[in-house]
């Protein structure tokens, strides 16, 4: 299910108008992509609706509306974040022809407890988070759900695993980890207190060798 989001044309660019809008509430976007030649459309939108938008999930098909006009569905490209307060600077959208694929990188979700953790005391490693695929705008998943449950030491799950009768095409590697347990690592035992390390000759005590001159006989 697509999600509306409202936004006006605007005529300016630049670090003054940018400050302009936010200082008014709004942040400035880009609208690009499309039909050849389509001229991308510069627009203004209001940070807290978008922020509820991703918070969806990135890869949520958004429904445009700009100056009460129909856009057409898009998707957030690239959006940038203020580094300290994490409030929205900018985005930018991509208009999407809805029976062209397109690519895009989904995040992989594990679910489960794995019998090589709960029964071997193995270790799950999350290798990879996320696949680039290639998918039409009305298939693009959520996310990529791995179920771990049933891997063993030694097992593990590749992004052709994944890929089994799906509605889409993975870019990645179709040989890439996506997340396997391994054995538990070997433990070395602490040293006892006060013990000494064994003397190469199995224990018993060195020669002791005096520096110095020769005692003279009597």
């Amino acid at each position: 299910m697509a999600a509306t989001l409202n936004a006006v044309k605007r005529d300016t660019r630049g670090k003054n108008e940018a400050r302009r809008l936010r200082a008014a509430g709004q942040i400035p976007g880009v609208v690009y992509g499309g039909s050849s030649g389509e001229a991308a459309v510069p627009i203004a939108v209001e940070p807290k609706a978008l922020s509820r938008i991703l918070h969806s999930g990135v890869n949520t098909l958004i429904d445009l509306s700009v100056d009460g006009g129909a856009t057409g569905m898009v998707l957030v490209k690239e959006f940038q974040l203020d580094p300290i307060k994490k409030h929205l600077l900018h985005a930018d959208f991509y208009r999407l022809a809805m029976d062209k694929p397109i690519t895009i990188t989904v995040q992989v979700q594990l679910t489960g407890e794995s019998k090589g953790v709960k029964q071997q005391s193995g270790v799950l490693e999350f290798l990879n988070r996320e696949v680039e695929i290639e998918v039409l705008p009305t298939n693009i998943p959520e996310q990529l759900v791995v179920d771990v449950s049933e891997l063993v030491i030694g097992q593990g799950v590749r992004v052709r695993d994944l890929a089994k009768d799906a509605l889409w095409t993975p870019l990645t590697d179709p040989d890439v980890m996506l997340v396997h347990v391994t054995a538990p690592r070997a433990v070395d035992e602490p040293a006892v207190a006060g013990a000494e390390p064994a003397a190469a000759t199995g224990g018993a005590e060195p020669e002791v060798i005096k520096k110095g001159k020769p005692e003279k006989a009597e």
